[in-house]
C-alpha cells in the first residue's frame, strides 16, 4: 500500500497540515483515513478533536478585532482541556500517555496546539504593528505565549521579557516568563522567577498553560499530597520549597520586608477568624501564611539575623501546620 494512502500516512499528513494550519486539509486526510479503518482510535480522536475546534472557530467572523478573536482562540484552549476530561483516560489531565496507539494522541495533541496558537498568534502579530502596541504589556505577553505554544521559545522569551519589564508585580506574568526559561533549560532563572510568581498572586497562575517539566512535576508532587483545584496554587510554593525546587531565594529590600511583615500580621488575623477578607477560607489562607513565613526565615537567613528570629517564625509555621513543619526540619 502507498504510505501517503495507509492510515498511519494520513495521520501524519493532518497532522502537518494541522500545523500549517490548515485544518480543512488535516479533514480532508482524516476522513481518507477513517474510511481504511472505521476504528481506528487515533482517527477517531483525531476528528473529535478537529470537529470541537472547527465549531468553536466559527464564533470569530463574528467577532469585531484581531483583539477580540486572538483572546477568544485562547479562552477556548482552556475549554479544550475541560473537553478532553470528558472524553475520559487516557485523554484528560493535559499530558496523555505515550505508547503504542496512545501515542497517537500525543502527536494530535502536538499538531492541535500547534494550529490553535499559531491561528491566534497570526492575531496578535497584526495588532503589533509600529506604535504604542508595541508597548502594551498585554498584548506582548499574548505574543510570547502564542510563541511558546508553537515551540518558538527563544521568540517567546523575547516578548515575554519586554512584558515583564512593564509587570515586575504580575504573578501571571512572571510564570510565563519562568516556564519559558525552564524551557530554554535557564532552570536558576526559572527558580526565581516560580517563586516570585507564586508569592504575589498563586491564583492568577493558569497552571495548565505551563509546559515545563520543572512546575508541571512539582505540581503533580502536590497533588499527589491530596491537593487539587484552586488550593494546590497555594500549596505548590510550600512544596516547592520543601522540596528544594525554589531554592534560588534573595534578599529582600527594606520596603519588602515592611511589607511582607504586614501581610503576615493579616494573615494571623484573618486566620484566627477563620475567613479571609475576600471570604476565603482556611484552605487558602493557611498556605499563604506558610509561604510568607518561608520568605521571612529565607530573608533572615540571608542576612544572618538572629537565629531567635528564625526559631519563632518555625514555632509559627508549627501551630499552623505541624506536618510542614515537621518535613521542612527534616
Amino acid at each position: 500500500m502507498d504510505t501517503e494512502k495507509s492510515v498511519d500516512g494520513l495521520l501524519q499528513k493532518a497532522y502537518q497540515s494541522l500545523k500549517i494550519p490548515d485544518p480543512e486539509g488535516a479533514r480532508i486526510a482524516l476522513n481518507e483515513a477513517l474510511a481504511l479503518d472505521f476504528d481506528h482510535a487515533g482517527v477517531v480522536f483525531a476528528l473529535k478533536c478537529l470537529s470541537w475546534w472547527q465549531e468553536r472557530l466559527k464564533k470569530l467572523a463574528e467577532l469585531e478585532d484581531d483583539t477580540d478573536r486572538g483572546r477568544f482562540v485562547f479562552s477556548q484552549w482552556k475549554s479544550f482541556f475541560d473537553f478532553l476530561d470528558r472524553l475520559g483516560e487516557p485523554f484528560s489531565g493535559g499530558k496523555p500517555l505515550s505508547g503504542g496507539k496512545l501515542g497517537e494522541i500525543d502527536n494530535c495533541l502536538y499538531a492541535v496546539k500547534h494550529f490553535v496558537f499559531l491561528t491566534a498568534l497570526g492575531f496578535f502579530r497584526n495588532l503589533l504593528g509600529e506604535g504604542d502596541n508595541q508597548h502594551d504589556p498585554a498584548l506582548l505577553l499574548l505574543v510570547g505565549r502564542s510563541y511558546k505554544g508553537v515551540g518558538n521559545f527563544e521568540e517567546a522569551l523575547k516578548y515575554m521579557e519586554q512584558a515583564a519589564r512593564f509587570r515586575r508585580e504580575d504573578g501571571e506574568t512572571l510564570s510565563e516568563l519562568a516556564d519559558v526559561n525552564a524551557l530554554l533549560d535557564e532552570n536558576r532563572a526559572a527558580k526565581a522567577l516560580f517563586r516570585e510568581a507564586f508569592f504575589i498572586d498563586p491564583q492568577g497562575i493558569e497552571i495548565r498553560n505551563m509546559e515545563s517539566e520543572l512546575i508541571l512535576r512539582l505540581a503533580n508532587m502536590v497533588r499527589e499530597t491530596g491537593y487539587s483545584g484552586q488550593e494546590l496554587l497555594e500549596w505548590i510554593p510550600i512544596y516547592g520549597t520543601l522540596y528544594g525546587v525554589f531554592s534560588v531565594k534573595r534578599e529582600l529590600k527594606l520596603a519588602e520586608l515592611g511589607k511582607l511583615k504586614q501581610s503576615i500580621f493579616t494573615l494571623e488575623n484573618e486566620v484566627r477568624g477563620k475567613t479571609g477578607n475576600q471570604g476565603e477560607n482556611l484552605g487558602f489562607l493557611i498556605p499563604r501564611l506558610i509561604n510568607r513565613y518561608l520568605w521571612l526565615i529565607d530573608h533572615y537567613e540571608h542576612i544572618k539575623a538572629d537565629p531567635v528570629l528564625i526559631e519563632e517564625t518555625m514555632l509559627k509555621i508549627k501551630i499552623v501546620d505541624s506536618a510542614v513543619y515537621e518535613k521542612y526540619r527534616n
